[in-house]
């Protein structure tokens, strides 16, 4: 029996957030973060539209959760992301003790455990999940990216 709010489904959703960023010109990364099979918040990257470097889906995603539940802690919540969060996003999710990361695309340069960044003691990670779909998304972007300069 498959359940109707699995990882899958949430990642799709995250996918579909990594998609609007692509559209915009953004490295195309994107986020939902969900409680009790709810999604709370919705984002992706924004770093050029912002012109800001720390406006990483996940940053975007922390925010607008923790002004929906009206608190800084992300006790209870899941994060699905694109792209396996970077050094800065993992420090952010550290503080907000998030419960559970759930990536895509492994960054095997960037990406917090290639950086050896150090999560909460109670936060889970785990990745893969539509992982060649994230991948794909990202491989399409620097190709196009590539072919514009």
């Amino acid at each position: 029996m498959v359940l109707p709010f699995d990882d899958t489904y949430f990642m799709k959703k995250a996918l579909q957030e990594a998609e609007a960023a692509f559209e915009k010109g953004e490295v195309p990364v994107g986020a939902v973060i969900v409680i009790q099979d709810r999604i709370i918040a919705r984002a992706h990257n924004l770093t050029e539209q912002l012109n800001d470097v720390t406006a990483h889906a996940e940053m975007q995603a922390i925010t607008a959760a923790a002004n929906f539940l009206g608190g800084k802690y992300l006790k209870g919540c899941t994060l699905y992301v694109t792209l396996e969060p970077c050094q800065m996003c993992a420090g952010a999710l550290y503080w907000s003790q998030i419960a559970k990361i759930v990536y895509a695309a492994k960054d095997v340069d960037r990406g917090c455990s290639a950086m050896g960044t150090k999560l909460h003691p109670k936060t889970e990670i785990m990745g893969g999940v539509l992982e060649n779909e994230a991948a794909d998304l990202l491989k399409r972007f620097f190709i196009q990216r590539r072919n514009l300069n």
